[in-house]
């Protein structure tokens, strides 16, 4: 029984020390989805960003972000939690700024945009998503002001026309469920008056609720963030959680919604500082490929 303990704490200690270190293991996933409506609109190609919280100084996560805009993206988009700490406004505005200079850039933000992380109980995370955010209240205008002048699109409840390499596209941007701070009832969520190669989604927290609101208005794809793909996953089974209502075999990459409109869930870049530990999932930004469907397949 002595051995057996042993066993396991020292399985547990290695699993530890692991998590630590991928959570630094960046990878850049590429991701082909059949989203656009127009067959002869050119591939867009879209680098997802997520849940980076930036710590002040992170200039190995800088470096990586930066690494793949040698990709070429056409569009930028990132889903929310861009802070970390609350003295890494500035370092996150120069990073997005550099980031997004020569390319439409489109953001919402999530609730540690707002509020400092805290230390809580991780098995909270077992027992349904947490909703109460206590930390310290941030500076999230000066992060939006900084973000808005550097060219970006920050939407909060907000529809915006984004011309891109594919042509406009039509982008509604909700704020985060998570904190009930969405609010579909201040967007005009009209059809567009002409052709349109993709209505696209961004939201930082995929609740259901959101995602159906979404496809029923005719998007052909959301980007969300906020699961971190489970964050801690068990290889052969996945995610134990995701902190939403978004089913578990959802939570990272690419899905679609009841069968219908295209999903894509980053697994992000970051983790809180109180919970450093990633295992079996590593942190992630991808490239995502939008073409049309092929041309026999049942349109949306």
């Amino acid at each position: 029984m002595k051995r057996l303990l042993q066993l396991v704490v020292a399985i547990a200690v290695a699993g530890l020390a692991w998590g630590v270190i991928e959570r630094r293991w960046f990878v850049l996933r590429h991701q082909t989805i059949p989203a656009l409506q127009d067959p002869q609109a050119p591939v867009l190609r879209v680098l997802h960003l997520s849940d980076l919280h930036l710590a002040p100084g992170d200039r190995r996560m800088a470096a990586f972000i930066r690494g793949a805009l040698t990709h070429g993206p056409d569009l930028i988009v990132v889903t929310g939690d861009i802070l970390g700490h609350a003295d890494a406004i500035d370092d996150a505005v120069a990073l997005l700024a550099s980031v997004g200079a020569d390319r439409p850039a489109i953001a919402v933000l999530g609730s540690n945009d707002r509020y400092g992380p805290v230390l809580r109980n991780p098995l909270r995370y077992l027992w349904g998503p947490t909703r109460h955010h206590p930390g310290g209240r941030l500076d999230t205008e000066r992060l939006v002001v900084g973000l808005k002048e550097a060219g970006w699109h920050v939407l909060r409840n907000e529809r915006v026309t984004v011309p891109t390499a594919a042509g406009d596209i039509d982008v509604v941007g909700l704020d985060d469920p998570h904190i009930g701070a969405d609010s579909p009832a201040q967007v005009d969520w009209t059809a567009p008056a002409g052709p349109c190669p993709l209505r696209l989604g961004v939201v930082h927290s995929p609740y259901m609720d959101v995602l159906r609101q979404f496809a029923a208005h005719g998007f052909g794809l959301t980007l969300a963030g906020h699961t971190h793909g489970g964050q801690v996953r068990v290889p052969g089974i996945g995610a134990l959680v995701d902190n939403c209502d978004l089913p578990l075999k959802m939570a990272r990459g690419p899905s679609r919604v009841d069968g219908g409109m295209w999903l894509h869930v980053s697994a992000g870049l970051g983790t809180s500082r109180y919970a450093p530990v990633r295992f079996a999932c590593r942190p992630e930004a991808s490239i995502l490929d939008l073409v049309a469907p092929p041309r026999d397949a049942i349109e949306l």
